[in-house]
């Protein structure tokens, strides 16, 4: 049994998603890469991709046209939480994130100055981190290439699909 193009390009997505964050995770993990909060927001776009492609796939055709559209419109949502995280590396503005900021422990005894420190470390979202050295191309400048992509080759995919065809 074939698949039909529609449900494939479903999956694709839901496929190249789940590799989108695996490999974010991947670089955590084994390369010691720590993400800031912009990073962590930026993810929300992929897992949602994920769950609206596998799901669009089991759905009727209409239905599943539909969960397309709307993957196209999170993909670009997702494209601009990655370009804002793009300015936001170039000093272009300041993060819209207050986790963004080095924290501030204020005055007051060192113990009261440990207590109010955040469990865990955060990384400041203004310092790009490259994956491969001497490429000026950050993590979040990667996201939102690869968010356009996706949302473009989904987009031209639903616009060339004629409604009659599966």
């Amino acid at each position: 049994m074939m698949v039909p193009r529609l449900r494939l390009a479903l999956l694709l997505s839901a496929l190249a998603s789940t590799a989108v964050v695996g490999s974010a995770v991947a670089s955590e993990v084994w390369g010691g890469l720590v993400p800031c909060a912009l990073c962590l927001v930026e993810r929300w776009a992929w897992y949602a991709a994920i769950a609206i492609g596998l799901i669009g796939a089991m759905l009727p055709r209409i239905a599943a046209r539909i969960s397309l559209a709307v993957l196209v419109l999170v993909m670009l949502a997702g494209a601009g939480v990655g370009g804002t995280h793009v300015g936001v590396e170039a000093g272009w503005w300041k993060s819209p994130l207050p986790a963004c900021a080095a924290p501030r422990f204020g005055s007051g005894t060192i113990a009261e100055r440990l207590a109010r420190m955040p469990d865990k470390p955060s990384k400041p979202c203004d310092e790009p981190v490259y994956l491969v050295p001497g490429l000026p191309v950050s993590m979040a400048m990667m996201n939102l290439l690869a968010s356009l992509g996706l949302a473009g080759g989904l987009a031209w995919f639903w616009a060339t699909t004629r409604r009659s065809n599966p």
